[in-house]
């Protein structure tokens, strides 16, 4: 055995032999080189600094303080890290190795395998780049570059980077995997395909052990009958829950159907979603976009029984048909919305008012077929030919019929009153009628009177209109809410919609370390209750290795 021998700072220290068994030298291939081969009864041994290496084959430069091994080597380090190849350099000063030829590094849970790694024992890292595998007790990774940190027991995988688990699959450009919580952080594009749902995003994190996860960058996950899409995504197997904040979109794909808002909550055993901040759903009917606002949005049910609630500052829009309300109710199975409390609608130009209002879809064709407005029913329109006041009708309730999505009959019954303004074919004004009967029927044509029948006793006439005063021309309880008309998609969202603040995603703008945030999760350090699961980022490792020797 040759002594230990002490080196200039910075060299680092002299390589030990621990059994040369067989030596010689060949100074015109290996100048200066000490070579040993085993024997009969072992292997070579060199010792360096808490680590033994055995191979067939050593040639050793003394004054270099390096070796080439050849030929079954091990590298033991401690009592758990141990590499084995076909060939190796060792480097004594700076305690860089590396490794050829069928080479795996195992920690006893771990077993790394490519087929050249370098291991950095002074910074306690191995690396490869021509293509690698990861085994451990959950999965199996590979790519083609990777950096394993053996002090932090992380793996930082570069290029085609694929997990294979048989719950799940995943494809990412980079991904830091922490072997102890099976953590995974990715960077670029990946996709986790587990078996009944689809996740995608640029950054993002994912516990591969219970399958939960989110993503801080475009991300987007294809779960059951709904695509969900946001600034940033959470998602949890377990409970079979998403949630979302910020820019997001949610895709009913059966039912064509999308939600916007700045914050969403998918259930998928209930088949449920609830949005809020901004929250709009657009559906298209009969070629057109209707667009329902509510400080809240509940959708619910299943396919064919799907019912959406609006709550608080209800609004809709459609280019034919829009109003306003507290709340509003559409039962999908009953084809029936209800607008409730102090509901308004617009029907082309006629506003329509009353203590409850309910629009009744075709169920077969899917069409608006018919209006109930149950209890002081009031329709209200301009006087579009002579511009000279407003054309009223009111009653305790009112049924209206629509034919191409235009209010064509409407029948008021119980206590009814009209005032409308009557033209000849020339359009020049012949009186206005003021009738109190029991039953009105208004046929409509272009948001005009085109016909009226009166039923059982109907007492009025037909004033000119210089006997009739101006203080007369309007029936009690009329309001004209013109200027609250919704004329445009932009009109159902008040200035408090659109002056949201976001919430501020971590990650996006200023990237946290993810070492600290794993430690963090770990429960090594407190955690920032500040941050939820869908408002937390990450920030990639350096690239950076030392360079290899020969």
């Amino acid at each position: 055995m040759l002594a230990q021998e002490e080196t200039e700072p910075g060299e680092g220290r002299q390589i030990n032999i621990v059994y040369g068994a067989n030596f010689t030298q060949d100074q015109e291939q290996f100048p200066g080189a000490s070579i040993f081969s085993k024997d009969d009864e072992r292997q070579v041994q060199f010792e360096h600094q808490g680590a033994d290496l055995w191979c067939d084959i050593a040639i050793f430069y003394t004054q270099e303080n390096r070796l080439k091994a050849i030929g079954n080597i091990r590298l033991q380090q401690g009592d758990s890290i141990e590499m084995n190849s076909g060939k190796m350099d060792y480097d004594g000063n700076t305690k860089l190795a590396k490794a050829w030829e069928n080479v795996d590094l195992t920690d006893g849970k771990m077993t790394l395998t490519t087929d050249t790694l370098y291991f950095d024992r002074e910074n306690q890292l191995s690396y490869y780049r021509s293509g690698g595998k990861v085994i451990d007790s959950a999965n199996v990774l590979t790519s083609k570059i990777g950096n394993y940190f053996m002090e932090l027991k992380k793996v930082q995988f570069r290029e085609n980077v694929h997990i294979d688990n048989p719950e799940y699959i995943i494809d990412s450009e980079q991904l830091d995997y922490y072997r102890l919580s099976k953590n995974a952080y990715m960077y670029g594009p990946s996709t986790i395909t587990g078996e009944e749902y689809k996740i995608y995003c640029e950054r993002g994190f994912y516990d591969t052990t219970i399958e939960q996860g989110y993503g801080v960058k475009n991300t987007r996950i294809d779960y059951s009958n709904r695509i969900i899409e946001g600034d940033s995504v959470y998602f949890d197997k377990a409970t079979s829950f998403a949630s979302a904040t910020n820019n997001i979109t949610v895709t009913d794909t059966i039912n064509n159907g999308v939600i916007r808002a700045h914050y969403a909550e998918v259930f998928k055993e209930k088949d449920s979603v609830f949005a809020t901040k901004r929250a709009v759903a657009i559906n298209l009917v009969q070629q057109d976009s209707l667009f329902i606002h509510g400080d809240t949005l509940m959708i619910t049910g299943p396919e064919e029984d799907r019912i959406l609630r609006a709550f608080r500052n209800a609004k809709f829009y459609k280019t034919d048909l829009s109003g306003k309300c507290d709340s509003i109710h559409s039962e999908e199975k009953t084809g029936i919305t209800q607008l409730i409390t102090n509901p308004i609608l617009w029907n082309l130009d006629n506003q329509i008012t009353g203590d409850s209002i309910h629009l009744i879809s075709d169920l077969e064709t899917e069409k608006l077929d018919s209006l109930k407005v149950l209890d002081n029913a009031f329709i209200i329109s301009k006087d579009t030919i002579g511009q000279k006041g407003y054309n009223q009708a009111k009653g305790k309730d009112l049924f209206g019929k629509f034919i191409e999505n235009e209010l064509k009959i409407i029948d008021l019954i119980k206590n009814t009153e009209v005032i409308y303004y009557m033209y000849n074919d020339d359009d020049e004004l012949v009186g206005i009628n003021k009738t109190i009967c029991s039953k009105i029927r208004l046929i409509m044509e272009n948001s005009d009177i085109d016909d009226i029948t009166f039923f059982v006793n109907p007492d009025g006439d037909i004033f000119p209109e210089a006997d009739f005063p101006v203080e007369s021309r309007k029936l009690k309880g009329f309001v004209w809410r013109g200027e609250e008309r919704i004329l445009s998609k932009e009109d159902i969202f008040d200035e408090d919609d659109n002056t949201i603040e976001l919430v501020k995603i971590r990650g996006i703008d200023n990237p946290v370390d993810i070492d600290t945030e794993e430690q963090e999760r770990s429960g090594n350090l407190p955690i920032d209750n500040s941050q939820k699961p869908n408002s937390s980022g990450l920030k990639p490792e350096p690239t950076t290795v030392p360079k290899s020797g020969n």
